[in-house]
């Protein structure tokens, strides 16, 4: 499974204070970014090849809509695990994956952005062992346009853990926020790490 925040976040990294002393510039809205130099055909074009040409059509001033659509494990010599999020996520919580120990895998994130920019999306899991807390992933996926076609996050490949100590039953609350801490979605599932696949 992921290394946890703490053990990513000793692995390095500049704390200077310059660093800590950035400042994050405040929000433009879609209509807002559009509107500035826009008599400036080079802006213009390079805003078009970072937003795309039927971006005015996708932005509506409402602020971003973000649907997560699907949570799929793409597991090395195995089909896929796939958790749809389109339906009823109650049944998500009843529902247990069974995942063979040891085996690599990455994790894919198929979402829709709409009406403005979403800035500094992320996705984040906390997994427990019975009432023991094992593991906390976050997938940083950055900052979206709106599009009419959903969009693919593919996170770095990973492996679960191994052994009598790993085996067992998991249960998982994920969510799905940007940098303002709106939530888009929240949600619980589940699965048992095995010696096989079952």
């Amino acid at each position: 499974m992921a290394e946890t925040e703490d053990k990513a976040a000793l692995s390095g990294g500049d704390t200077t204070d310059a660093c800590l002393s950035y400042k994050t510039p405040a929000p433009k809205s879609l209509k807002e970014i559009q509107e500035l130099d826009k008599d400036d055909p080079s802006l213009t074009k390079y805003k078009k090849s970072l937003l795309g040409d039927s971006i005015e059509a996708q932005a509506t001033g409402e602020g971003p809509k973000v649907t997560l659509e699907k949570l799929a494990l793409e597991v090395e010599d195995h089909e896929d695990i796939v958790l749809d999020l389109s339906g009823d996520l109650a049944k998500l919580k009843e529902k247990t994956f069974t995942i063979k120990e040891g085996v690599s895998y990455n994790a894919k994130l198929t979402f829709k952005v709409e009406n403005d920019i979403v800035a500094g999306l992320r996705y984040e899991q906390t997994s427990h062992k019975g009432l023991v807390k094992c593991d906390q992933t976050k997938y940083m996926l950055g900052s979206y346009a709106p599009k009419s076609e959903a969009q693919i996050y593919r996170a770095p490949v990973e492996e679960f853990a191994k052994g009598l100590m790993a085996r067992g039953h998991y249960t998982v609350h994920s969510k799905f926020v940007d940098d303002d801490e709106t939530e888009f979605l929240n949600w619980e599932w589940a699965f048992d790490l095995k010696k096989d696949w079952e």
